[in-house]
C-alpha cells in the first residue's frame, strides 16, 4: 500500500459528509465497530493512565462482591422498568 500524499489526504477531506456515510454504511459490523473505537478515541482524547487503573480497581472490587454473594445484582429490565415508573410521576 503506498503511502498517502498530500494531494490525497485534500482530496479526500473534500469530499461530502454524504459519500462518507454512503462509505460507512457499506462497512461491515466489525469495520463499523472499529471505525466507531476510533472516531471516539479522538473525540474523547488520549486515555488517563490514573483513571483507568481506578476503574480497573472498582471493576475488581465490584466483581469481588458480587463474587462473594456481598451484593445481589439487579435484571437489567427490572432496573429499566423501575426507572420507567419513576419517570413517569
Amino acid at each position: 500500500m503506498h503511502p498517502l500524499t498530500v494531494a490525497d489526504t485534500v482530496a479526500r477531506m473534500a469530499r461530502p459528509l454524504s459519500q462518507i456515510e454512503k462509505e460507512v454504511r457499506s462497512l461491515s459490523t466489525a469495520e463499523k465497530e472499529a471505525l466507531l473505537r476510533v472516531l471516539w478515541e479522538e473525540l474523547d482524547g488520549p486515555a488517563d493512565p490514573e483513571v483507568e487503573a481506578a476503574w480497573l480497581r472498582e471493576v475488581s472490587r465490584r466483581s469481588a462482591e458480587i463474587d462473594s454473594g456481598a451484593v445481589q445484582t439487579v435484571p437489567a429490565d427490572e432496573v429499566f422498568s423501575r426507572l420507567h415508573s419513576q419517570l413517569k410521576r
